[in-house]
Parts: structure tokens; sequence; C-alpha cells
């Protein structure tokens, strides 16, 4: 009993540590040290055998992945491509439909492999223009970003986002996994939570709310003078030329390349070889393409390997404090409890990502913790590996995005300038509730099918 309040304890302070704006490396040593004495561990061994062990481990086997994805996506942050897509979508649905277009822009380059921290600082002027102009609340640009970013894009079959190949290592699957479930229960997310947003957001103007920049302490001055700029770059009185952009051709095709070519060479070698082949030739198409919009190669990728160790080292962190959370026999004894869930065998393995996903407050570390411990135990029962796939996928998409997630901070602080009380309830209905209402709808039809 000592040791189960121990662990649930250590991720207790591990999520209250991370909320407090505590670097997620220093929180992961402290709450490992806790989880160590509580449970009975040599401290030394688990700090330089188990943590370090699962560190190195996730490190080994996903840097590149890490590192190539953020190349990309300041590839196409410096040749301007991610400004393009994010600009025709705006022009080409308007401000009437100023939330399903800011959703669309993030979805697009998502799925395309861009960074999610890129894609929101790149659509956010985007969403503060389009907001301005339909009068709509600032508080849901939040919820829009953050909806399209990571709701249904990173965990659809033949995404290129970790989330999606991180599965692939434990079942030998490929990333388009799941097939026709995995593929309708992404457009119910999609279609259901565009509804909920897009009701939420009239619901608020109904009640008598208008658009309006926050003006809290610490709000990121240098991402509203950008959409400041981006509403004057709309006047035709405007007294200099807009700013010109890739064609929106150029900027879609490395986005379509990456996604086709991880799902075609995954045919012939592994999903993460393939990962990287196609993350490559994107960086090498965008910059073929869009050339004469590139304005420092060298610091692109010099700025993509910094954001790629901070947060691949972020991640391995969580990792580092799961191996050793592990090692304790009460984890354990709740792997066995929830392996013995009664009902569909795949129910436990949903509950079971879930549940680390969320304490984690991390899709891809939930999943590094999780699987391999529960893949070989589930693989030894014969079942569909697709499917567990596309659960496990499925999965690290829910109780990820509680408050302590990294992504939903930096996007409510540091990009929107908002606050969790005012912004965080749509975005907690979106990607919290909805797709776990929908991981529960997969878990039924995949056993059924």
């Amino acid at each position: 009993m000592f040791e189960m309040l121990g662990l649930i304890a250590s991720l207790i302070l591990l999520m209250y540590l991370t909320m407090k704006g505590i670097n997620i490396i220093v929180a992961a040593i402290i709450s490992t040290i806790l989880v160590a004495i509580t449970g009975g561990l040599n401290l030394g061994t688990a700090l330089s055998e188990h943590y370090m062990t699962g560190f190195t481990g996730y490190f080994k086997s996903w840097f590149l992945i890490f590192l190539l994805g953020a190349i990309f996506g300041k590839i196409m942050q410096e040749t301007l491509a991610a400004d393009s897509i994010a600009n025709w979508v705006k022009n080409t649905l308007g401000p009437s439909r100023a939330v399903f277009a800011v959703v669309a822009a993030a979805a697009m380059m998502t799925y395309g492999g861009v960074s999610l921290f890129v894609v929101g600082f790149a659509v956010y002027p985007i969403a503060v223009s389009l907001f301005r102009v339909a009068n709509l609340p600032h508080r849901f640009i939040p919820a829009a970003l953050v909806f399209g970013s990571i709701s249904f894009t990173m965990t659809a079959p033949g995404s290129p986002e970790i989330q999606n190949l991180i599965p692939t290592e434990f079942f030998g699957t490929k990333p388009t996994a799941g097939g026709v479930i995995g593929v309708l229960m992404a457009l119910l997310i999609m279609v259901v939570g565009g509804i909920m947003l897009s009701r939420m957001v009239k619901k608020a103007v109904q009640n008598g709310e208008t658009f309006s920049l926050p003006n809290q302490l610490g709000h990121n001055e240098t991402a509203a003078a950008l959409a400041d700029e981006e509403l004057e770059a709309q006047k035709p009185s405007h007294s200099t030329e807009p700013k010109e952009l890739p064609n929106i051709i150029f900027a879609f095709l490395p986005l379509a390349s990456v996604i086709a070519l991880l799902n075609i060479v995954s045919n012939f070698t592994t999903p993460t070889t393939a990962a990287l082949i196609s993350l490559t030739s994107g960086i090498a198409i965008a910059c073929l393409l869009m050339f004469k919009f590139l304005r420092g190669f060298w610091n692109a990728l010099a700025k993509g390997s910094q954001d790629a160790l901070v947060a691949v080292a972020n991640t391995c962190a969580v990792v580092g404090f799961g191996s050793v959370a592990a090692q304790v026999s009460a984890f354990q004894s709740l792997v066995d409890a929830l392996v013995s869930i009664p009902g569909p065998p795949l129910m436990g393995l949903a509950i079971a990502v879930t549940l680390i996903c969320g304490i984690t407050g991390s899709a891809s570390g939930g999943l590094g913790i999780a699987l391999p411990i529960l893949a070989p135990v589930y693989m030894a029962q014969g079942m569909d590996p697709g499917a567990m796939h596309r659960i496990s996928a499925l999965a690290s998409g829910g109780l990820d995005s509680l408050p302590h997630n990294g992504y939903v901070v930096t996007t409510i602080r540091a990009i929107c300038g908002e606050t969790h009380k005012r912004s965080y309830w749509p975005i907690f209905l979106l990607s919290v509730v909805l797709p776990t209402i929908v991981l529960v709808l997969a878990t039924f039809l995949y056993t059924i099918f």
C-alpha cells in the first residue's frame, strides 16, 4: 500500500511541478527520486541505471525522427511555405468561416509532418486576423489551434507524427495500421469536434462576447505584433506591397511528398526508416522549390536541431521517470489490474495508455512508457496488431491534453497570451473528452469486426 501511495504521490508531484512551470527534466528527476525512495529502490541504481536506460533508449530510438521533423518544420517556416498555406486557407475560406479556416490550416500542416510548435506560431497571426474581422472571441483561438494540431491529425492512419510511428516499433505494423475503422474515427473526431467548436463560439457571440486581444502580464507581444501586421496587410490602403509568398502548389508539395513517401516506402522497409526518408525528401523538395525564399538554410538547420534536442530531452525525461516507476512492484500490480479488466481485451490497453499519457502529459512520452510493458502482453494473446496500433495511437491523444501538457501550455500562454481559466475548457472538450469517447467506440468496433 505504501508503494502504491508513493507511486500516486510521485505522479501527482510530476503533474503539479509541470503545471507550475518547472522544467520537465527537473520535475521528472524530483518525481523519480520520490518514487524510488517510496518504492524501496536503491536511489543510485534507480537514477544511474533504470532512469538513464529509459532516457537513452528513447533518445536512441527517436532522436533522428525528432531532428528531421523539427528541421522540416523550420524549413517550411523559413521558406515562408507555412505562411503561404495559412494565407491560402484564410483567403479561400474567409472570415465567415474563421474557425474552420484556423483548424484546417493547422491540420494540413500537422498531417504533413510540420512540428506542432511551428504550426502554432505560423497559424496564430492568421487566426487573430480572421477572428478580429469576424469579431469572434480571442479565447477560442487556442482551442482551434490545438484541435487542428493534435486531436485527429496525429493519431490518424498514415500520419507522419511520432504518435503514429511509435506503435509500429512494438506491433510490427505500418503507419496506415487500423484500416477503415481508424480513418472513420479520425473523421468522426474532425467533424463532431468542428461542430462543437463552432457552436461554442456561436454561443459565446450570442452572449455578447467580442474580439479583443488579451492584456494579461506575459502576453507574447511578438505574436500579437505579427497579428497586427497581418491585419494591416489586408487593408487596400496599406502603403507597402504585400509580402511575397511561395506559390501555394510549391508550398503544399513538400507536405504531400512526406505523407506519400512515408506510406509507400514503409511497404519496403521499416516505418522508422520510411519516416527518415520521407522527411529528408520533404526538406530537399522544399529547399529546391522555394530556394529564393529560403532566408537562412544553415540557421534553419541549427534552430531545428536545437528545437529537436529540447523536445526529445523533455520526452526522454518523462520516459526515464516511467522506467523507474516500472521497477516498483505497485506499478506491475497496476498493469496486471488493467490487463485483467473485464470486457474486451483491447479495453485494458486503451485504459492503460490513456492513463499513462495523462499522467505524463505527453502522448509520445506515455507511449514510450506504456508500450514496452504492454505490447508483449497483448501480442502474446494473439490480438490483431493493426487494431492494437490504432487503439494505442488514439489512446495517446486523450488525457495527454490535460492542463499540464507541454503543447497546451505553450499554445495558451506563449503563443496566444491567454490563460487556462479563459481558454482551457474548449480544449478539454475537444482534445480530451471527444477523443476519449471516440476511443471507447473504436475499441468496441475493433472488437466486433
